[in-house]
């Protein structure tokens, strides 16, 4: 008997046929024999829905908040009606949903009033659709007569209070799933589990950030000592590159972790790039593959990286980027110019993507979204208003209109002339490269690009992966 942990995301569990196929797939694991944990999204859009309901509150528009709970309603009805037939089991969970709507109604009727909402208050209105959509699948589950039961994530994962984008007790955390999760799957339970959510170790519910489901679902497949994380998607894998950039991109049957978490990190839209973390120490496989395509072996992810002959495995873009330099002849031999830089990029709440710094020290640059690097800069220069007024600092420039590329494989370790394949290749199709990082780990290698030149560069270095990935 294997326990296998399931994730559905919000395209997975957004239609009456996606649930149909979730309940499928979970069905059919457990008729063979598995314990299942099942964590699910909110349905699709209804994040963006939560979170725009809130934006109206705060406005005082009681009408657009009011409307959005409606169209809310009417949604999860919709399905519950489609896919249950009339009894007990119906009225119930249609009756949760009227208490979680008339909840989040009340919630923004508050910040109507306070006219604006609190990183808490947020929390708990952006949870709703999660606790929604778990209590749907359970309730047509159980219409198929499998055994599951939602639950609301934070009685098992618990959290510090940084709403928003909250940090897990890791010790509490495995007590709990050890103690009250583990248990339910020895009675033959399914537990269907809100996904990106926890809570305070007082009940308060805290979010793990956007995209924190697959986040979620590596935490319960670690701590319930799963056999084996899959995340059901939209898509039959891992792919080689953007399908959107390239119609050529196929799906990597394996990868490893050290690879995917650097497709994830660098723009790869399958996983959250958190999700390897609380899996890799225990080595617990994890596979992506098609809610809509069950019949598809997806993409295994495991500790060993599979070798190619090409090294390169797949080629990924971060767009909406921005390159920030930092630069001075009297930074040569100083110290601390750099961590001092970070920090105050760090303050602003900016994510620095790479780094790039020449050996002379005389200058740095770095990567940050573009949403932040104003509030980037102006703290940067706040921090070293002393150097700038001495010219030890000439000044922070920002260059827009950039986009970090990044091609990754393991076995880029230590071969020789990878490197110089890479940029050949880029010289070949006269795409210029503004600066170069590659970490000690050698399983990537990430470079800045003019936009512009966004997708030629993909196009360009997607063959070099291409050559060593079959066709499905």
């Amino acid at each position: 008997m294997q326990t296998i942990t399931m994730k559905f995301g919000g395209t997975s569990v957004g239609s009456p046929e996606a649930i149909s196929n979730v309940v499928n797939i979970v069905g059919e694991a457990v008729a063979q024999g598995n314990r299942v944990i099942v964590v699910v999204s909110a349905m699709s859009g209804v994040t963006d829905q939560l979170i725009g309901s809130v934006r109206e509150a705060a406005a005082g528009n009681r009408w657009g908040y009011l409307s959005c709970s409606q169209k809310l309603r009417d949604r999860h009805h919709e399905v519950v009606n489609l896919l249950t037939v009339p009894g007990k089991n119906r009225g119930d969970v249609l009756n949760d949903i009227e208490i979680l709507l008339s909840q989040h109604t009340e919630l923004c009727n508050a910040i109507n009033i306070l006219g604006e909402a609190t990183p808490r208050i947020s929390d708990s209105i952006v949870a709703f659709g999660e606790r929604l959509s778990s209590r749907i699948v359970a309730a047509v589950m159980r219409h198929a007569r499998i055994n599951a039961r939602a639950f609301d994530a934070g009685q098992f994962l618990v959290t510090d209070d940084r709403f928003g984008s909250a940090t897990p007790n890791w010790e509490e955390t495995e007590r709990r799933i050890q103690n009250a999760l583990v248990p339910l799957l020895d009675q033959g339970i399914v537990p269907v589990l809100t996904g990106f959510i926890g809570a305070t170790p007082d009940g308060q519910i805290t979010t793990l950030g956007r995209g924190g489901s697959d986040y979620s679902g590596a935490i319960f497949a670690a701590y319930s000592n799963s056999d084996e994380l899959i995340i059901w998607t939209d898509v039959d894998g891992v792919m080689t590159t953007d399908p959107r950039i390239d119609r050529r991109a196929r799906v990597l049957p394996n990868i490893s972790y050290t690879e995917v978490g650097e497709l994830a990190f660098y723009g790869a839209k399958v996983l959250h790039p958190k999700t390897v973390q609380p899996i890799l120490n225990k080595g617990i496989p994890m596979r992506v593959r098609n809610t809509f395509n069950p019949k598809h072996p997806g993409t295994l992810i495991s500790e060993v990286a599979e070798p190619t002959h090409t090294v390169i495995k797949a080629v990924t873009a971060v767009r909406n980027v921005s390159l920030v330099t930092v630069q001075g002849k009297g930074m040569i031999g100083v110290p601390g110019i750099a961590g001092r830089t970070f920090l105050a990029t760090a303050r602003a709440g900016a994510n620095i993507l790479m780094i790039s710094q020449a050996s002379s020290e005389q200058n740095f640059c770095f990567v940050v979204m573009n949403e932040r690097v104003e509030q980037a800069k102006a703290s940067i220069e706040e921090e070293l208003a002393k150097e700038i007024a001495r010219q030890d600092v000439d000044g922070i420039d920002v260059m827009q209109k950039v986009s970090v590329v990044t091609v990754v494989g393991a076995g880029m370790r230590g071969t020789p002339g990878v490197a110089g394949r890479v940029f050949t290749t880029l010289g070949n199709n006269d795409v210029n490269v503004i600066a170069i990082a590659q970490g000690a780990s050698e399983c990537s290698i990430s470079f800045v690009v003019d936009e512009t030149n966004i997708e030629r560069t993909v196009l360009s270095l997607h063959d070099l992966a291409l050559e060593a990935v079959p066709v499905h």
